[in-house]
């Protein structure tokens, strides 16, 4: 048996409950990945419950992590670099110049980028020169995207009410992805304007083609922070496995639906992450990939 596959993960770190790394983590660690995280924030909690105690690290910080980690000598080892929620452009920039270390030692290293701007009612939560940074610096590195609906209308400056206009957006970032890469974009909870009695939709566009899953919806409320950092992590893990689209979307959309279940069933405020970890490697309910271009 060879040494198992390495992931660095720049995301934020919170002590109680799971978003970013705290989301992330575990859940690749299942799949067998040895994941080097490097955190972005050192929170007591998430900001959802409107308080919260703790620090922002700047910039300098994480650059001196991966420093860190390039004086070992295992960037080489290197097989994807993982990003989430970035609180200013310094943190963009320090992402950047991570991959951009790591690829010189692995030019086959995956970037998957989680563009975390906004959501639908919410509108844009992160600072303002965050969009213009992520689709000016950031898209053009990135091989694997995962934006919410809100955040593909964003980055793509369409507007999105159907599976045709959905399909076209996602092909339009990936022609702005790097050339050399396998340009995914994961759509994750889209909503057409005329939903689909089965709940929740999530897309995958690749070469492969375009796939939808449907699964049905959970009445979490509030909803669940955390998740889609968890469906990021598990899609990442699961293409990094197989290398197949529909597979890893099938995979990671029945996991993370069964976490949902599971929080939901329990009553619980937090993801329940650890309780649902069976659920990673092998979901106990599989939602099936159609494809649909």
């Amino acid at each position: 048996m060879g040494l198992p596959r390495s992931i660095l993960s720049i995301q934020s770190w919170v002590a109680y409950g799971h978003v970013g790394n705290a989301a992330a983590v575990f859940p690749l660690q299942r799949l067998g990945f040895e994941v080097w995280a490097v955190h972005t924030v050192l929170f007591s909690n998430h900001t959802g419950y409107g308080a919260w105690r703790g620090l922002t690290l700047p910039p300098e910080h994480l650059v001196e992590m991966v420093e860190g980690i390039a004086e070992r000598g295992a960037l080489a080892q290197c097989d994807a670099v993982l990003s989430g929620y970035m609180g200013s452009a310094g943190t963009a920039a320090a992402i950047l110049s991570a991959l951009a270390r790591v690829r010189t030692q692995n030019p086959q290293a995956l970037f998957c980028c989680d563009p975390v701007m906004g959501d639908a009612g919410r509108g844009v939560f992160v600072h303002p020169e965050i969009p213009p940074v992520l689709k000016a610096q950031v898209l053009p590195q990135a091989d694997i995207l995962t934006p919410n609906q809100f955040e593909l209308e964003l980055l793509s400056g369409r507007r999105v009410r159907n599976l045709e206009e959905a399909l076209e957006a996602a092909h339009e970032l990936r022609e702005r992805m790097r050339p050399e890469g396998p340009r995914v974009v994961m759509v994750t909870s889209f909503l057409p304007e005329k939903p689909s009695p089965s709940g929740i939709e999530t897309l995958a566009v690749g070469e492969e083609g375009a796939y939808r899953v449907r699964t049905p919806y959970i009445p979490l409320d509030p909803p669940r922070n955390g998740a889609g950092d968890a469906i990021t992590a598990l899609f990442l893990g699961h293409y990094l496995r197989t290398g197949r689209l529909a597979l890893s979307l099938e995979n990671a959309v029945s996991a993370t639906y069964n976490l949902l279940q599971l929080t939901h069933q329990l009553g619980a405020r937090e993801i329940q992450l650890v309780a649902a970890q069976e659920e990673y490697a092998n979901p106990s309910q599989r939602f099936a990939a159609e494809r649909v271009a």
